[in-house]
């Protein structure tokens, strides 16, 4: 008998952690060994353990699942990861796959979906929820008649971190000490965020935080 995969689960809801565990332990090749509230929990329990498959949400406090899918990419390169999200929007997906995960499962039908998921993944094969397929195959080949790159992230992984924080209500200083930089270059990137993004002020700051899915609203 082979060993069940080990599975990370990162969810800032524990209600939802709860669900999918219960949908990935009744499988008998799959098994939850550890769980996260957000990205940087989920980058240090990666860390620590050994861990097969994460599962991560994309919009958590302090790191995104996003966010936390590129620092595994670079700490873990043979860690497979799955995106698992409410929001079904095209620019999430590409900006998964250039993150390197496997995959990209809706929230609401996670129980149809994941265990088929998180198969793909371990074979090291991609996973489309079946709805997007057809659409993101087709806006894919337009683009390339056309000519056009993959959507372009406007901002930097660094400008995306102070974003994300500005947006959730820190000061500059706490930032600088999330980050170990300092507050005036805090400051700075922000001011590059505004000038880059158009915008005005933090209130702005966070409406496009929330609308690009960094934090809930």
């Amino acid at each position: 008998m082979t060993a069940p995969a080990r599975i990370l689960l990162a969810d800032d809801h524990a209600l939802v952690r709860r669900g999918v565990r219960l949908i990935l332990d009744a499988e008998p090749d799959l098994t939850v060994v550890a769980e996260a509230a957000d990205g940087a929990e989920a980058v240090a329990q990666a860390r620590d353990q050994h861990i097969d498959l994460a599962i991560l949400d994309i919009a958590m406090p302090r790191q995104t699942g996003l966010q936390a899918a590129r620092e595994l990419a670079r700490l873990r390169p043979g860690l497979r990861t799955l995106m698992l999200t409410m929001y079904d929007n095209e620019q999430y997906f590409f900006e998964a796959l250039r993150a390197g995960a496997s995959g990209y499962v809706l929230k609401s039908v996670a129980d149809r979906d994941l265990v088929e998921a998180c198969r793909a993944a371990l074979r090291d094969e991609p996973f489309i929820y079946p709805g997007a397929e057809t659409t993101l195959i087709r806006t894919y080949l337009d683009r390339a008649r056309r000519g056009e790159a993959l959507p372009a992230r406007p901002i930097t992984e660094r400008e995306e971190e102070i974003l994300k924080l500005v947006a959730e209500g820190h000061t500059s200083k706490e930032i600088g000490d999330l980050l170990v930089i300092s507050a005036k270059t805090v400051e700075r990137h922000r001011a590059n965020l505004l000038q880059k993004l158009g915008l005005r002020d933090r209130l702005e700051l966070t409406r496009y935080a929330i609308r690009v899915g960094l934090i809930e609203p």
